[in-house]
């Protein structure tokens, strides 16, 4: 696996008048940004230490030596915090990392490639796939689901697609 930085979470402000500040978590367990080494920023700077959290809805409230002051947590507002890829634990068997999937082909059932995953995004209803054409062109957007895509094989370097039917095309009907 590379050593990318992959985005863990983001500053949200000052919490209280003592110099504690609000993360807004993107893991799955928000208290393992404490357990990370280092919190870096986009361009691999350091950017937090955090010496002690507790959880709170969507994130936690961290102690840094890096913020004293509220001022100090508020100018940091905003501040997308990452970690190296290779910080992370192993995932488990047939588990992964939603940034595995980037620069995987996207294929059909059949083996076709139609285009390369370029990003996940969540918009706040789940995980999508934005997906490259193969032949160039505008990105398209796949909702990342069993049905949308039933296989990812990231050994094989590959995610079978399953498209839905474009907006405005009907289905033929073969009963006639």
């Amino acid at each position: 696996m590379s050593d990318a930085l992959i985005l863990v979470g983001r500053v949200a402000g000052a919490f209280g008048v003592r110099g504690e500040v609000r993360i807004s978590a993107y893991t799955a367990d928000p208290l393992a940004l404490a357990g990370y080494k280092s919190l870096v920023r986009e361009d691999g700077s350091p950017a937090l230490t955090i010496t002690s959290a507790r959880a709170v809805k969507d994130g936690i409230i961290a102690r840094s030596p890096q913020i004293s002051t509220k001022e100090d947590a508020d100018a940091l507002r905003g501040l997308k915090l990452h970690v190296l890829r290779s910080d992370l634990p192993e995932p488990d068997e047939d588990e992964f990392y939603l940034t595995d999937l980037i620069g995987l082909a996207a294929v059909t059932p059949e083996g076709e490639t139609v285009g390369k995953i370029k990003a996940v995004q969540d918009f706040g209803a789940g995980d999508i796939l934005e997906i490259a054409p193969a032949a160039g062109g505008q990105t398209w957007y796949l909702a990342f689901t069993r049905e949308n895509a039933p296989t990812v094989d990231i050994a094989g370097g590959k995610v079978v697609v399953i498209r839905p039917a474009e907006v405005g095309e009907t289905e033929q009907n073969t009963d006639d």
